[in-house]
């Protein structure tokens, strides 16, 4: 079976599986209907998984053939035709854009003399933020497709010859379904602020030990000493000018630290057409004109934040920009929780604790499964142990009278 040509194969208990080569050949109807895709979601609204920005990232060239991202998206029907579930998956020819780090598991297989790329990705291109991977037609039997999901994911990878399949980001509760499917489990961390009901920034730091909160309001401070204020802007406040100077900002941070920014300038015009609604840039103006910016974006009870960039550095902005107004648009739009990307202890010192993220992989050599499984149940115990010490040096008090002043 070629990638992504649309043929239908039978699967176990009736299934058929079909490899779409685009998200556009779901029909928005179809796509809205999966858990997590759109706002009538009952399981929450994940704005990554959405049709409108999945389709930008592929109608833009962010994330096709060319720059290394072949969609292969799974449909599983049954064999009326009836979709049940699907997985967002593309056909990687690199390990770039991914977030969970997979360049030494390549490297070996390589000098084995076997080749690890093509590889399957499922996940969200460019976004290190945990949502349905697994995704369920509301209404059908939840169990029994996601185990037909898993299924269906490793005949793919078989029928296609590649070396693997991982699905990064996934949510805690499908580890399980994928374990018994045959899956390896990995974990990582991130750094995510939970709002605890706050009526205000200053509630939250009254949460904080006395030395902590004294140093935020401090940096705070510091960050728009210079002249500097911030706007928040949402829905029609982004115009096109504002997406070109937000661009500026982000091929200065991408050109200077990975060298090659994923995102073009398309893909944010095609964003601020199709969901503007849930776009908040935090921008930062000094001088009458704009000279930083960082883009999140809103779900039903989350910020997620993504890119950040300026032309101009100033102490501290970038966290003010970036986590501290993160916090404050939460806190006033009642969100549970800010997710502000991939990796980052410096975040634990603002308020955002460790959290554990999963991931699942099917390696389809005998001999890189058994190396990448017996590596992973070390990096497990790691990263639980990162966790735990991380969780013990938040800033938050620890009910020591002194930090009560």
């Amino acid at each position: 079976m070629d990638a992504g040509d649309g043929s239908r194969h039978e699967g176990d208990a009736g299934f058929v599986v079909r490899v779409a080569a685009g998200v556009s050949a779901f029909t928005e109807a179809e796509w809205n209907g999966l858990t997590g895709t759109s706002r009538t979601s009952e399981s929450g609204y994940n704005p990554f998984l959405s049709y409108a920005f999945l389709t930008s990232l592929e109608e833009s060239g962010c994330a096709v053939p060319r720059t290394g991202w072949q969609g292969n998206h799974i449909r599983l029907e049954t064999a009326g035709g009836r979709l049940l579930g699907a997985i967002l998956c593309y056909a990687k020819s690199h390990s770039q854009g991914e977030y969970v780090f997979d360049h030494g598991w390549a490297d070996a297989l390589e000098r084995a003399g076997g080749h690890y790329y093509p590889k399957l990705q499922c996940s969200v291109p460019f976004t290190p933020v945990t949502g349905p991977r697994l995704l369920v037609t509301r209404g059908e039997d939840e169990a029994s497709v996601k185990a037909g999901l898993a299924t269906a994911l490793k005949a793919v990878t078989d029928k296609l010859g590649v070396s693997s399949a991982h699905i990064t980001f996934l949510p805690r509760r499908d580890v399980g379904v994928l374990e018994a499917a045959g899956y390896l489990h990995r974990t990582d961390q991130q750094f995510h602020f939970f709002n605890e009901g706050f009526a205000n920034y200053d509630n939250f730091l009254a949460t904080l030990a006395s030395r902590k909160r004294k140093a935020l309001k401090k940096e705070r401070r510091e960050a728009l000493a210079d002249g500097i204020s911030i706007d928040w802007l949402s829905g029609k406040d982004i115009t096109e000018r504002v997406w070109d100077d937000f661009f500026a900002f982000y091929m200065d941070t991408g050109g200077r630290k990975w060298g090659r920014p994923y995102l073009n300038r398309r893909f944010f015009s095609l964003v601020g057409e199709r969901m503007a609604d849930d776009v908040l840039l935090v921008m930062a103006r000094r001088n009458g004109r704009y000279i930083a910016g960082a883009i999140n974006f809103i779900g039903s009870d989350a910020l997620y934040g993504r890119n950040w960039g300026c032309i101009e550095d100033h102490p501290f902005l970038h966290f003010e920009v970036c986590y501290h107004q993160a916090i404050d648009f939460a806190i006033d739009r009642g969100l549970k929780v800010v997710e502000a990307g991939a990796q980052g202890e410096h975040k634990l010192a603002r308020g955002y604790r460790p959290v554990t993220m999963h991931s699942a992989h099917y390696i389809a050599h005998p001999g890189l499964r058994r190396a990448v499984d017996d590596y992973l149940k070390r990096e497990r115990r790691e990263v639980a142990h990162m966790g735990a010490y991380l969780e013990e040096h938040t800033p938050f008090r620890k009910e020591d009278p002194s930090d009560i002043a």
